[in-house]
C-alpha cells in the first residue's frame, strides 16, 4: 500500500467525480491517509473519512430524486439546500471531526473578516453545509463568530491544507476546473444552471446579464485554482472531464463517478511514479 493525502477541489454536480477518484485509487493499493476539501470536495473527503465505502455512497446518491435536493430559498439566497443537508445527515449525523477514521478538512470563507477558515473540529455536518454555501444561491452559516461561504470562493482546491494534515506524505489533488487550454471550451457552455427551480430566470431579460456575470465568475475562479495549484504544487493532480457540467445540473451519478475513475486511469503512469518514490524512500 502507498500511502497519499487528497486535495479534493469544489464543483457542486461536479463533486460526484470524486467518489469514482477515490474508489479507483483505492482499487489501485493507495491508502488515503488524509483528506482536505472545499465544496464538493469537502463533502465527498468528509463522507469517506467517516468510513463509507465509496460504492455504497454512490448507490445510495443514484436512488435520490436529484429534484428534491433543493427548494426555494429565503433571505440571502436563491435556493433553500435543506434538501442535499438532510441527505448529508443521513451519512454524517452527529459525528465531530474528532469521531472520523482519518484527519479531514474542509475550507470556508468567512465574509465578517473577509477570510479563509479551516474547519477541522466540532460539528461535520455544520462544517460540510459551511464548506458548499455558494454564494447568492445558498444562504451564509452563521454562528456567534462567523458568517462561512463556500471556500471556492478563496481556495478551489486546498493542497496546502491537504500537506499540513500529513506533512510527509505526497499530495494527490482533484480539480474540477479545467487547466488553461481548455477555459474557451469550458465556458462555451450554457451557464444557465439546468436545476428546475431556475428555468424561469433564463427567460427573463436579466438572464443575459446573468449570463455574462458567470461566464466573468468562472474564468476568475478557473485563474485563482491554477495559481494557487502552480504556488502549492502537488505531487500530482487529476482533471477529471467534467467541464461540460454546470454546478447545480441534474445529472447521472454514476456516469459522473465514471468520469473520476477514468481520470484516475488516465495518471496512472505518474501514479506509478508516485508509487515507486514511496518505496525509495522507506527503503531510506
Amino acid at each position: 500500500m502507498t500511502d497519499i493525502t487528497l486535495a479534493l477541489g469544489g464543483g457542486g454536480s461536479k463533486g460526484y467525480a470524486h467518489l469514482g477518484v477515490i474508489k479507483s485509487l483505492l482499487e489501485l493499493g493507495f491508502n488515503i491517509r488524509a483528506i482536505a476539501g472545499t465544496s464538493a470536495g469537502g463533502m465527498a473527503g468528509v463522507v469517506y473519512a467517516a468510513g463509507f465505502d465509496p460504492e455504497m455512497v454512490l448507490e445510495a446518491l443514484a436512488a435520490v430524486d436529484q429534484e428534491k435536493l433543493y427548494g426555494f430559498g429565503i433571505g440571502a439566497s436563491i435556493l433553500n439546500p435543506s434538501g442535499i443537508h438532510g441527505l448529508l445527515e443521513r451519512f454524517l449525523g452527529d459525528l465531530t471531526f474528532a469521531d472520523l477514521k482519518i484527519p479531514c478538512a474542509v475550507t470556508a470563507v468567512d465574509l465578517n473578516e473577509m477570510t479563509e477558515i479551516t474547519l477541522q473540529e466540532g460539528n461535520v455536518l455544520e462544517a460540510v453545509k459551511a464548506t458548499t454555501a455558494i454564494p447568492g444561491l445558498f444562504p451564509p452559516v452563521e454562528t456567534d463568530q462567523y458568517q462561512l461561504v463556500d471556500g471556492m470562493v478563496l481556495n478551489p482546491v486546498p493542497v496546502a491544507l491537504a500537506r499540513s494534515l500529513a506533512p510527509r506524505l505526497p499530495v494527490v489533488a482533484v480539480s474540477l476546473s479545467p487547466g488553461p487550454d481548455r477555459w474557451k471550451e469550458a465556458l462555451d457552455r450554457d451557464t444557465m444552471p439546468a436545476n428546475p427551480l431556475l428555468r424561469p430566470i433564463s427567460r427573463l431579460r436579466i438572464a443575459k446579464a446573468f449570463d455574462v456575470f458567470m461566464h466573468s465568475a468562472d474564468l476568475t475562479l478557473y485563474m485563482l485554482a491554477e495559481l494557487r495549484l502552480q504556488q502549492e504544487g502537488p505531487a500530482l493532480l487529476i482533471r477529471p472531464d467534467v467541464f461540460h457540467i454546470g454546478s447545480l445540473d441534474r445529472v447521472d451519478i454514476q456516469d459522473v463517478a465514471q468520469l473520476g475513475e477514468q481520470a484516475v486511469r488516465d495518471s496512472l503512469p505518474d501514479l506509478k511514479k508516485i508509487k515507486r518514490r514511496s518505496r525509495r524512500w522507506f527503503r531510506g
